[in-house]
């Protein structure tokens, strides 16, 4: 349905066709809402993005990611994909489907967003096939969870697994059970090695699976929305960059926790200082859009193994360790086995990565035009405890590759050396020169009350009437797990806060 300008009315204008948008338009037009859900990307399910294990669609510059330019640290550039397809980036990610465990949302301390209140939307969505009986889970969802099995599970797994033990890390067999931190399988959205996304599974034909069909839906892809239509402190729905105008009782803007602050901003809702550098009026001043965000940073370390490759259709992402750094019992660590090679005939890789980072971003468009990116910068590692506990993290992954059998000593395969490792100057040195970030952006229009929180409990950004958020942005930080399933959970939660429009 792109090429063409049109007009329309609906009940509900969803702009993101990501993992929560696709599940909140799913949920609202299988009730009778008429919905409109409005994806710049292809709204097409690409074959390509169908098996878990493959990562192709996240390379630079492949038409089904924003290939975001962004600064990591003082010197440090890197390129941020973000998915530019039905499904979003759960569309082309690596698969992992951890929930935020339970001191997030106490952390947070939100009203209406307690882990027991959203406990039954973790549950609504999934049909989780190895621990679907249980009470903390749900066996009926639209989205396939499991873990890998069989031929799924790779050589590199168990070993992995194994030293973790000697370590004397707990067992977590279950990392969506929200208990104590600890080493297990990583849940995934897959099911038989194929990618289940928010898109094929709450979407009806042709996009996805979902039954009955959604009459109510209208699909708009090809076209990214150019700005807000706001009219006295109400907004009223959506202007693409192809000309056409959507009116809707009520916008909600799931566009990623970079689509989303952007969008705001070039519709006049943000920072002034940002706003007007960028020349565009100042409609509502909310000084917390796109500022404040936070996201894991990383490190990989290779290693090397003699034993068989995975399988073709095994997800990459296998296995994980969460551990605390020493203050916090909820687990701010994560080393994660990447047992499949990033390129033929390199290395599997652990990640290393800080999960709690007290370092926060800053997100500014640079212009009004909707084609010109917006200006990143992650600030990684500027407190002294995020350098700490990266150390931290590394020095755990250096013991389980030794416990497994893995090490190399001495080997320049870009892993830190010994010498590295022993001293935090040197070690600092390593890191700078490999950081990386998971790609879990989140926090960028955050829930609260405070001076900067731009939308309240119900997702409505504050001083507006007929918007809301519903996407990662509104996480007050980034979970201590990868926000995967947690955007497919705002999504169901939005559906049920709408329920009266």
């Amino acid at each position: 349905m792109a090429g063409e300008s049109r007009t329309g009315t609906y009940d509900v204008v969803v702009v993101g066709a990501g993992s929560a948008g696709c599940t909140l338009a799913g949920r609202l037009a299988a009730r009778g809402v008429r919905t409109a859900l409005v994806e710049a990307g292809a709204v097409v399910v690409p074959p390509e993005t169908m098996p878990i294990a493959s990562l192709a669609a996240t390379a630079p510059g492949h038409v089904l990611n924003w290939a975001y330019r962004a600064t990591l640290c003082q010197g440090r550039e890197s390129t941020v994909p973000r998915g530019r397809v039905l499904g979003g980036s759960g569309a082309i990610n690596g698969g992992y489907f951890v929930r935020a465990p339970p001191a997030d949302f106490a952390g947070w301390a939100v009203p209406g967003w307690s882990y027991d209140d959203v406990l039954p939307y973790y549950r609504r969505l999934e049909n989780d096939l190895e621990f679907g009986a249980e009470p903390v889970h749900g066996r009926s969802g639209p989205l396939r969870v499991s873990r890998p099995a069989g031929h799924l599970r790779a050589p590199l797994t168990d070993p992995f697994l194994e030293a973790c033990a000697t370590l004397g890390y707990r067992a977590e067999p279950d990392k969506n059970a929200g208990g104590p931190p600890g080493a297990g399988p990583v849940p995934t959205n897959a099911e038989d090695g194929q990618r289940v996304s928010a898109a094929t599974a709450y979407l009806p034909p042709p996009w996805g699976r979902a039954e009955p069909p959604l009459h109510p839906l209208t699909v708009h892809g090809g076209h990214p929305v150019e700005e807000l239509l706001l009219d006295r402190g109400r907004v009223r729905g959506v202007r693409t960059a192809d000309g056409s105008v959507l009116h809707a009782a009520e916008t909600v803007v799931a566009a990623g926790a970079v689509g989303t602050p952007a969008l705001l901003q070039r519709s006049g809702i943000g920072p002034e200082d940002t706003l007007r550098a960028a020349g565009v009026a100042v409609r509502r001043e909310l000084p917390g859009v796109g500022r404040g965000w936070s996201d894991h940073p990383s490190v990989y370390l290779p290693l090397r193994a003699a034993l068989p490759d995975p399988h073709p259709d095994a997800v990459a992402a296998q296995a994980a360790l969460h551990l605390d750094s020493g203050t916090d019992p909820a687990g701010d660590l994560e080393v994660l086995l990447f047992a499949r090679p990033f390129a033929p005939g390199g290395p599997a890789h652990v990640m290393c990565a800080v999960q709690r980072p007290d370092s926060r971003g800053l997100l500014a468009i640079t212009s009004p035009d909707p084609a010109a990116p917006p200006r990143l910068d992650f600030r990684y590692l500027r407190s002294t405890s995020d350098r700490h506990r990266m150390r931290a993290a590394v020095r755990v992954a250096a013991e389980i590759l030794r416990a497994a059998g893995w090490d190399r000593a001495g080997a320049d395969d870009g892993g830190p050396q010994g010498w590295e490792l022993g001293n935090d100057t040197r070690l600092d040195e390593w890191l700078y020169t490999r950081l990386t970030t998971s790609v879990h952006l989140s926090g960028s229009a955050a829930m609260g009350n405070g001076p900067d929180a731009v939308v309240d409990p119900e997702l409505r950004v504050h001083g507006l009437t007929g918007l809301r958020v519903a996407d990662t942005s509104v996480l007050p930080s980034v979970p201590r797990r990868g926000p995967a399933a947690t955007a497919v959970m705002i999504g169901e939660r939005a559906a049920d806060l709408l329920r009266a429009c």
